[in-house]
């Protein structure tokens, strides 16, 4: 049973992966072209829209993406499921709607308060952007809960290659600069979704339950300020560098985050599969010990990419941004804040459980308290120390995060998480980052002291029986 919940969760984000893959070596196409026509000061300006961005997309959906997950597995019933994708759908359009409007109306107000004045337009094409955004996610959550991971993946490879496109147009032959970045972006998403639109039209129709919708706002509303305090824990460093540091200093730390963000490249491949896959496992104790394979086996892999992503870091910069070495100091923060996403990783495992036990009215104060140990820390930290200060605090705040979400969770809904492997595994994984940075090896030697993480775990009894059964099967010689 365990190994075939394992094996269904695998696939499914084994295919989210392969898609977000492929997304993700069309997107680390624009990083070159970003860091070579937009400079750092331009790439500052299009961290702080996008920053702007996830937050309000957070603030309209007021909690709803993820009640939509819970309420959809609430029953078998297809005249039950089609009610709550109607009623999301239509809550999401009117919510998206208004935010544009509102973002329209008061473009220069906003931009001067990013201290971007004269950005007007950058500011308008981003609320388009948001109103696309939200949009696109709702409609694409359908292939999730369906788990049609192979229809969903189509769709996202088909909007990063349109918005690849369009955004070379835009920002290379017309030169529109960090304005015609963000309408490339949404250009994909647009004609994605409209595409969808007409494929999901049947499904479509004007429905929308009040007393369904007060129900999914009971339980999806009080995730919305832990939502914003995971927005602050993602992005409140770009908001504290600029205001300490200026544009210039976001730009570096933004290509940083960028590299550091195949972790989130994984996770978003994880967490696409995850909600429906752990809300359909309708027997508790198989649910409970699947998650804590779940757990060990995530924070494994994500471990080996951080050691990977530190120790590798000066030849990542060097691809990324090769025309403009005023980029390459964001090597050393790549390792801090791949650590700090492997941290996020583990907590959205440990997050299931509130949700399963719909407990989530907490969930603020977990989030809360990390986000302003984040807060805190980068004021202490970036004055004196920059973009490496930002790095340290993201890292402490996502383990606060961790920490606190398991207190929270176990508290609730308790699992058998296998501790003394997690905590294996991260002092082996930072030990073996430590010796990257303290040696500055040249790049052969990199590679191996990345590859040897797996190695390093076998006398220290990591692996179990079975475990290390199934490697000797895979590699005759371990």
């Amino acid at each position: 049973m365990l190994l075939r919940e394992l094996r269904r969760l695998a696939r499914h984000s084994a295919i989210y992966g392969i898609g977000g893959m492929l997304s993700r070596v069309l997107a680390l196409f624009l990083l070159p072209l970003y860091t070579a026509y937009l400079g750092t000061d331009g790439f500052g300006k299009l961290e702080l829209v996008a920053a702007l961005t996830a937050v309000l997309v957070i603030v309209l959906q007021l909690g709803i993406g993820s009640a939509f997950f819970r309420f959809y597995f609430d029953s078998a019933e297809p005249a039950h499921r089609l009610l709550v994708v109607r009623t999301c759908f239509w809550f999401t359009m009117g919510m998206a709607t208004i935010g544009l409007a509102a973002g329209w109306i008061f473009a220069s107000q906003i931009a001067a308060w990013l201290d971007i004045p004269g950005d007007t337009w950058l500011v308008r094409a981003a609320f388009v952007s948001l109103w696309a955004q939200l949009n696109y996610q709702q409609m694409t959550a359908l292939f999730r809960v369906e788990e049609r991971s192979v229809s969903y993946v189509f769709a996202s490879v088909a909007n990063i290659l349109i918005t690849v496109a369009a955004t070379v147009v835009l920002v290379v032959v017309y030169e529109y600069g960090a304005t015609g970045a963000v309408v490339g972006n949404f250009t994909g998403t647009l004609v994605v979704w409209v595409a969808l639109l007409a494929y999901r039209r049947d499904q479509l129709g004007f429905q929308l339950d009040r007393g369904l919708l007060r129900q999914m706002n009971t339980f999806g509303m009080p995730l919305v300020p832990a939502a914003l305090a995971l927005w602050a824990i993602n992005f409140i460093d770009r908001f504290v560098i600029q205001l300490l540091k200026g544009e210039s200093e976001v730009g570096v730390y933004s290509l940083a985050v960028r590299a550091a963000s195949v972790i989130v490249f994984l996770l978003v491949a994880f967490r696409l599969a995850w909600p429906a896959f752990a809300y359909s496992i309708e027997d508790d104790s198989v649910a409970k010990r699947t998650y804590a394979y779940v757990l060990t086996y995530l924070l494994f892999i994500c471990a080996w990419i951080s050691v990977a992503l530190g120790v590798l870091a000066p030849w990542i910069v060097k691809v990324l941004a090769p025309t403009n070495p005023d980029f390459h100091d964001a090597a050393d923060a790549i390792g801090i804040l791949a650590f700090g996403a492997t941290a996020f990783a583990g907590y959205t495992v440990l997050a299931i459980g509130v949700g399963r036990a719909r407990r989530t009215q907490f969930n603020w104060i977990v989030t809360g308290t990390a986000a302003a140990v984040n807060t805190g820390l980068n004021f202490a930290l970036v004055p004196a120390y920059g973009m490496m200060g930002a790095a340290v605090a993201t890292l402490v705040a996502y383990v606060v995060l961790f920490l606190g979400m398991n207190y929270a969770a176990q508290r609730v809904y308790p699992v058998p998480y296998q501790w003394r492997r997690v905590l294996t595994l991260t002092v082996a994984a930072g030990a073996l980052t430590a010796v990257g940075y303290g040696l500055h090896p040249p790049l052969p030697v990199a590679i191996a002291i990345a590859l040897a993480f797996p190695v390093v775990l076998l006398p220290l009894r990591f692996y179990q029986p079975a475990e290390l059964a199934r490697l000797r099967r895979l590699a005759p010689g371990w």
